[in-house]
């Protein structure tokens, strides 16, 4: 498991553009996926992810609504036109920079 708290908030704003490109999201239902998808090696808690939620909402990159759902309000979270338009770049980006860190740490 991954314990680097600044590796996670490196990682995050690609993290969340790719998922939420899926579909809009709870809060919640990103950390299970984000937990899920990677087999447990990320775990994520929600005092890292939403304070990253609300950055990138101010950024203009997410918007919010609440829902009810099952009798219970959930805040759920989707890409703005300025988020869908990142969401390729950012994943890009993290791909080329794990490529590059890969070849560096598996050189001998």
């Amino acid at each position: 498991m991954i314990r680097n708290s600044e590796l996670m908030k490196g990682i995050a704003p690609a993290v969340i553009l790719k998922l939420l490109s899926e579909r809009a999201m709870y809060g919640y239902e990103i950390i299970r996926l984000v937990n899920e998808r990677t087999n447990g090696e990320f775990q994520w808690k929600e005092g890292a992810l939403y304070p990253c939620l609300h950055k990138m909402e101010n950024e203009g990159l997410l918007a919010s609504e609440w829902r009810i759902v099952e009798g219970k309000p959930r805040k759920y979270y989707a890409l703005t036109g300025t988020g869908k338009e990142l969401v390729e770049e950012k994943v890009n980006e993290s791909r080329t920079f794990c490529t590059a860190l890969n070849q560096l740490l598996c050189f001998e």
